[in-house]
């Protein structure tokens, strides 16, 4: 089973993850198969870049959101859409 998970990089006491998709039983740092963003928590506020379509993709073929992923895509929205200026 493929998961949607933070992988652990940074020194010590200071922490940064990447959001990796990756096999269930591979170790939280194994080789995933492929990097959909990053996040900060050290930041004030705590930064999240995701690639939103290709999370969508994993998500339509099967892959699972860990809980913690979850929660942070929840409280970070994907920017609306500018609107698309018509040119003069």
């Amino acid at each position: 089973m493929l998961m949607i998970r933070l992988a652990r990089f940074g020194a010590k006491k200071k922490p940064f993850y990447r959001v990796v998709v990756i096999e269930k039983e591979r170790a939280r740092n194994g080789r995933s198969l492929e990097v959909l963003g990053h996040y900060n928590p050290l930041t004030t506020p705590a930064k999240l870049v995701l690639e939103r379509d290709r999370l969508e993709y994993w998500t339509k073929n099967g892959a699972q959101m860990s809980d913690t992923v979850k929660r942070l895509v929840e409280k970070n929205p994907a920017p609306a859409e500018a609107p698309a200026v018509p040119a003069a």
